[in-house]
């Protein structure tokens, strides 16, 4: 591969990222847990867009479990969000003829 053909792929590489990272920021995840009692989605641009809890855990006495839960919630979220990403970083990677991994 000559310099220039590099250079063309790196210009195609960052184009493809720059319309993946748009295209991403309209994906949704959710995130889980107590069993499904605390739920969070999250934007693909990592913005949290809904909180749901199970009517169960609306006692007061339970609020530090509640919080602690909507944190857990939120990771999952965005674990998943991250991996998302990563998975299709790779796949357009690939289109492009790259090694997996490559950072882009």
């Amino acid at each position: 591969m000559d310099m220039q053909d590099m250079l063309r792929r790196a210009r195609e590489m960052q184009q493809k990222a720059a319309e993946m990272k748009k295209g991403m920021d309209s994906f949704e995840v959710e995130g889980q847990s107590g069993g499904g009692l605390v739920r969070v989605t999250l934007m693909g641009n990592g913005a949290c867009k809904r909180v749901s809890l199970d009517p169960s855990l609306l006692k007061a006495e339970d609020r530090e479990i509640v919080e602690d839960l909507i944190v857990a919630a939120h990771g999952d979220a965005k674990t998943k969000l991250d991996a998302k990403m990563a998975e299709e970083m790779n796949r357009m990677a690939g289109q492009l003829g790259l090694p997996p991994g490559l950072g882009l």
